[in-house]
């Protein structure tokens, strides 16, 4: 068998689902009837190394290296019971022998290592009842144990989602990776190798094309070249994905070509289109779109700008065929219901606009393209493409991988879901608009959602202004609260570093963050050290920031990353460990009545924020004026009339009853209001303006519509089921 094109992503990613560009590209490609396979080899060494026959070699290498770290030692010993687990543990991560988990809640199971020294609150964290999540937690830290073996004992650079990480990041020059390149293929890189045989050899492609999204894929993505270019000398090989698309932007180092023909940059759909075109001989080099290449010795960008780029309409459907769905682990890390989405459960991916709508966050790359253009498809295209995918995966989970979804078009979505009666369960990432109202979550709550993810970043409003995010404090407060409230969990990316930051203000972004924890509106987080980049505005403009870059000479590889001194002289880093721990127990709901002190070895000065900072953002009451343009939405159950029981009603009253899910609503109100209420909505899911609505009202009744609508059966009503967004 021959194909046009082999789409690959390399060692490592995710172990629970596939990370998505092949098969956006692989969609894609269908589009304009380009076969094409794919491979996530992420996943293909994984369960080649954690199985019994790769974990033999694992300890004869281990052993091998005569270790003397007590926890190898004890890990050495109880080799026997790991081979004899192991096989049966993967089974378990991927959901094809449930009734294990018995086996390994009863702790006489798997064998024990050092990550098990965290397992003291598993009843808190799981209850009585949840033997299946006690037992994927204890089985991931049965699997991390086995990580820690491999890193202390054969290979530093090894981990489960990203491999030789170092190398990629900050590679000024090339020379690192390529002296690395140069020494022999180690331990993971031979099994890596001998599944990139098998796929080459069964597809025979004319062009191999790798996906690099981060640093941690970039050493395999190589070292797979490398081989390529050494044993299948017919086949090209390019690489494309967000690393190259933020690091490689300047790439100018010959010998970054020894291993792949061709770099694209940005959106992959016509720069791999055109290559293809290129391999059959219907376009020449200098007719290529957003690609680097080596030329008489020299690496030349060539970008054809009259090809034009696809719209998010005409990308077509991500393709998952060929991909081992049904092979990947969902492993829980951390017994934190939102934090485990990342890692635990297979999601289709797919993305409701490109770009970023708001794309002024100064820390952000905003000048790029995958930033900078803001395109989104109508909300029938996406549903549309959700159907296709659960057809084609049996999978009925969605993770929306926008930088920041849009709210109208999530409401848009949110409709055309509950009209289809479609049955999903999905998530995104949002920023924390004033829009995402009460009612507005209640609606993406209706439709499927159970999570979102936004930047609260510094959680101090001096530093949100200044990174331009258009948010509060106060505002995320809020929005998180309302998500909350409707049931849909809230993770927050938080940001320490940023230029000018104080130690104070740190502290003071801790408390605030303790405070959302404790009060509930938060569920999950994780703090992120700051980091320059030279497509951001602090990098472009660093004396608007207070800073100074130090590093001024472009280099030959990676491009992104700068360094730079801030004056105000705080040692960040001192905090990234009281941070980090003060966080993980947040998460668990633990440690809100400790001082910050406890956190941090170093001194830090006491919060200048008052401790019940939060609970007063939450008391205050919030009150708008409805717009006549404001939707009005019934998402309850069919209203039925009926009589009040008992004796001595009031003439002209009667009673409503609307039965939702979880619930049943008796309301008692005046009979002619009550006609008006069930013809109005009577059908499910329908939208009208807020005006229309008070209009036909006073039509039809003769009374005025605000005095019913702010009575009390009316908030009882939209208890049950009416929205405005």
């Amino acid at each position: 068998m021959s194909v046009p094109v082999l789409l690959l992503t390399p060692p490592f990613t995710q172990l629970n689902t596939p990370y998505p560009a092949t098969a956006y590209l692989k969609g894609f490609l269908a589009t304009r009837n380009i076969q094409a396979e794919q491979a996530d080899l992420g996943i293909d060494v994984t369960l080649a190394l954690f199985s019994k026959s790769g974990l033999k070699d694992v300890f004869r290498l281990a052993e091998a290296a005569n270790p003397k770290d007590e926890n190898c030692k004890r890990m050495l010993a109880l080799k026997e019971e790991y081979l004899q687990t192991i096989d049966a543990v993967i089974r378990f991560l991927q959901d094809k022998d449930p009734t294990l988990a018995h086996s390994i809640c009863s702790r006489n199971y798997l064998p024990e290592s050092a990550r098990f020294l965290q397992t003291e609150n598993l009843d808190w964290a799981f209850g009585e009842m949840g033997t299946r999540d006690r037992a994927r937690h204890l089985a991931s830290l049965y699997l991390e144990d086995l990580n820690d073996l491999i890193v202390s004992c054969i290979d530093p650079e090894f981990g489960f989602t990203r491999y030789a990480e170092r190398l990629g990041r900050c590679a000024n020059t090339f020379d690192a990776l390529h002296d690395h390149l140069n020494a022999a293929p180690g331990f993971i890189d031979t099994i890596t190798l001998k599944i990139l045989d098998h796929y080459l050899k069964e597809n025979n492609p004319a062009l191999v094309a790798f996906t690099v999204p981060f640093p941690g894929n970039l050493y395999s993505a190589f070292r797979c070249a490398q081989h390529i270019r050494n044993h299948y000398p017919h086949m090209k090989v390019a690489m494309g994905g967000g690393f190259a698309n933020t690091e490689l932007r300047s790439v100018s180092d010959p010998r970054v070509f020894d291993y792949f023909h061709y770099i694209t940059l940005d959106d992959g759909e016509a720069p791999l289109e055109c290559l293809m075109e290129l391999i059959d001989g219907k376009r020449n080099e200098n007719e290529l779109k957003r690609t680097f290449l080596l030329r008489n010795h020299q690496v030349e960008y060539i970008h054809h700008t009259s090809i034009p780029d696809y719209k998010q309409a005409q990308t077509g459907t991500p393709d998952y065929s060929g991909l081992r769905l049904k092979e990947y682990l969902s492993v829980i890390e951390i017994a934190n219901p939102m934090h485990r989405l990342w890692s635990d459960g297979r999601w289709n991916k797919l993305t409701l606009a490109h770009g970023c709508y708001w794309g002024k966050c100064t820390f952000c790359d905003v000048s790029l393209d995958y930033i900078k253009i803001y395109e989104f498809a109508a909300a029938k295209i996406i549903v549309d493409r959700m159907e296709t995918l659960i057809a084609q995966t049996g999978e009925s989970g969605f993770h929306f991988v926008d930088e920041a979804a849009p709210p109208a078009l999530m409401r848009e979505l949110a409709l055309e879901i509950l009209r289809r009666n479609l049955n999903v369960t999905w998530w995104t990432n949002i920023r924390f608009e004033k829009s995402f109202t009460k009612d507005l979550c209640r609606l993406l709550a209706a439709s499927g959602c159970i999570a979102v993810s936004g930047g609260l970043e510094v959680a101090s409003d001096r530093l949100l202004e200044l990174i331009d995010k258009g948010v509060t404090v106060e505002q995320v407060t809020k929005v998180a609260a309302h998500f909350t409230e409707c049931g849909i969990m809230v993770h927050a990316y938080l940001m320490y570093g940023y230029p000018t930051q104080t130690m104070q203000e740190t502290v003071d972004s801790l408390e605030v963050v303790r405070q959302l924890f404790e009060n509930g509106v938060l569920q999950s987080g994780f703090w992120h050290r700051f980091a320059l980049t030279t497509h951001s505005p602090v990098g472009m403009h660093p004396e608007k920031f207070g800073i100074k870059i130090t590093q001024q000479e472009k280099g030959t590889f990676a491009n992104n990353d700068l360094e730079f001194v801030d004056p105000t002289g705080c040692d960040h880093d001192a905090f990234a460990e009281g941070l980090r721990i003060s966080l993980y127990n947040y998460m668990l709901g633990a440690g809100y009545d400790l001082p910050l002190q406890k956190w941090f070895d170093n001194k830090i000065p006491k919060s200048g924020i008052p401790r019940d900072y939060i609970k007063q953002v939450l008391d205050k009451e919030e009150f708008k004026e409805i717009p006549a343009s404001a939707k009005l939405i019934w998402i309850g159950g069919k209203i039925q009339l009926g009589a009040i029981p008992g004796k001595g009603n009031k003439k002209g009253r009667t009673r409503i009853s609307i039965h939702t899910r979880n619930r049943s609503h008796q309301i008692a109100m005046d009979e002619e209001d009550a006609k008006w209420l069930i013809d109005e909505f009577a059908t499910s899911y329908t939208v009208k303006t807020f005006g229309t609505v008070r209009s036909e009202y006073e039509k039809r009744t003769g009374k005025n519509f605000l005095l019913f609508w702010h009575q009390s059966e009316m908030d009882l009503v939209r208890e049950a089921g009416l929205i405005i967004v």
